[in-house]
C-alpha cells in the first residue's frame, strides 16, 4: 500500500506515506550529522563530541565560543536557507508545473540581487540595509511576474517564459549597476552575488527562523490545495479547490523565502531547482513534495558548505560557487537523461 491515513481526536486527517516519512527522516539525520561535523571543521578542530558536549552547555569556555558565537550561527544560516530555497523551489515547481520553474529560472535571485545592489552601489549601505534592500527586491520582481503572467489567471508555461524575461532584465540591470560602482563597491557587490556563508552570525539567523516559522506551517496547510491543483484548475474547482487564492497564497510564500535566503546569503545558485528534484526521486512521489524538498535543500547546502572549507584545500570557495559546480553538472545530467528517454 503506497500510504494510510492517520486521523488524530481533533478529526484531522493526516495521509502518510511510509517511504516519504523514511525519505524525510534520513534526511534530518543527514542534515544534523553534516551539521555537528561543519561545527567542528575549521583553523581549530573539535571533536564531534565535544561539539554535541558544548551544545547542551558542557563545553569548555574556549569551545563554548567557538561553537556557540562563531560556528553555530553560520551552520543555522546555511540550514535556514537551504531549507527555505527546497521549500520555494517546490512551490514554484508545482505551481507551474514545470521543473525548470525554480526561483533561479525566474528571476527571483537576480531581482533580489538586484535590490541588494541598488543598496550597495547608490548607497553604500549597511549589511541591515542590504539586506532590506534584497528582501525588496524579491518582492518587486515576484509581483511584477505574476502581473505579467496574469492573463485569467497564472499558467504555468506563461509564468516560465516571464520569468526567465525577467531574469534577463534583472541580469543586464545588475551587470549595469556594478559597471557604475566605485571600485571597492564594486568588489563588495561581486563577492555578495557569488553566495556565501561567511561571516553569518545570529543578526541573520533570527529573521529568517522567525519568517520560516510563520511560512513553513502556512505553505503545509495548503498542501492539499496545491496537490490537487497539479491535476488542472478544472479539477480543482471542482474539488473545492479556491484555485487564484490558494496560488498566489504559496506564490508569495515562495517569494519570500527565496527572498529572505538570498538577503541571508546572496543568491546561492541551484539549489532551489535541484532539491525538489532529487526529493521527488528519492521518494518516488509525483506530489509536490515540500517536506522532503525543504529538508533536501537544507541537507545540500550544510554538505556544499563543509565541501568549500575542505574539499579545495588552501583554497577556500563561497558556497554559492560549489552549489553552482554541483548544480550545474546535475542539470547536464538530467537534460541527457530526459533526452535519451525522448521527454525533450
Amino acid at each position: 500500500m503506497r500510504g494510510r491515513t492517520v486521523r488524530t481526536a481533533g478529526g484531522l486527517s493526516v495521509r502518510l506515506d511510509p517511504r516519504t516519512f523514511t525519505v524525510v527522516v534520513l534526511l534530518v539525520v543527514a542534515a544534523l550529522f553534516a551539521s555537528v561535523v561543519l561545527i567542528g571543521t575549521g583553523d581549530f578542530p573539535i571533536p564531534a563530541a565535544d561539539v554535541l558536549k558544548t551544545l547542551v552547555g558542557n563545553g569548555d569556555a574556549g569551545q563554548e565560543f567557538i561553537v556557540t558565537e562563531l560556528r553555530l550561527p553560520r551552520v543555522l544560516v546555511g540550514l535556514l536557507v537551504g531549507l527555505s530555497l527546497g521549500l520555494g523551489g517546490a512551490l514554484f515547481q508545482s505551481v507551474s508545473r514545470n521543473p525548470l520553474g525554480s526561483p533561479d529560472v525566474l528571476g527571483l535571485a537576480q531581482g533580489a540581487t538586484a535590490g541588494a545592489l541598488v543598496v550597495i552601489v547608490l548607497t553604500s549601505g549597511s549589511a541591515t540595509a542590504v539586506t532590506g534592500g534584497a528582501l525588496v527586491g524579491g518582492l518587486v520582481t515576484g509581483l511584477l511576474i505574476y502581473l505579467l503572467a496574469w492573463k485569467r489567471g497564472v499558467h504555468g508555461y506563461r509564468l516560465v517564459l516571464v520569468g526567465i524575461g525577467v531574469n534577463a532584465i534583472a541580469t543586464a540591470v545588475n551587470g549595469y549597476l556594478i559597471t557604475k560602482a566605485d571600485l571597492v563597491d564594486a568588489a563588495r557587490a561581486v563577492n555578495w552575488m557569488v553566495g556565501s556563508l561567511n561571516g553569518r552570525d545570529w543578526e541573520q539567523v533570527w529573521p529568517l527562523l522567525a519568517l520560516c516559522v510563520v511560512l513553513v506551517p502556512l505553505v503545509l496547510g495548503n498542501a492539499r490545495g496545491l496537490r490537487m491543483m497539479e491535476m488542472g484548475d478544472d479539477v480543482s474547482y471542482a474539488l473545492g479547490v479556491r484555485v487564484e487564492r490558494v496560488r498566489l497564497l504559496l506564490m508569495l510564500a515562495a517569494v519570500l523565502l527565496t527572498a529572505a535566503a538570498t538577503a541571508a546569503a546572496g543568491p546561492v545558485a541551484f539549489v532551489a531547482l535541484t532539491a525538489p528534484q532529487l526529493a521527488r526521486r528519492l521518494t518516488g512521489s509525483p506530489g509536490p513534495n515540500l517536506l522532503p524538498s525543504a529538508f533536501m535543500g537544507a541537507t545540500l547546502l550544510i554538505v556544499a558548505d563543509w565541501a568549500s572549507q575542505r574539499a579545495f584545500g588552501a583554497d577556500q570557495l563561497p558556497v554559492g560557487v560549489v552549489t553552482g559546480i554541483l548544480g550545474g553538472v546535475y542539470l547536464l545530467w538530467l537534460l541527457v537523461t530526459e533526452r535519451r528517454a525522448g521527454r525533450i
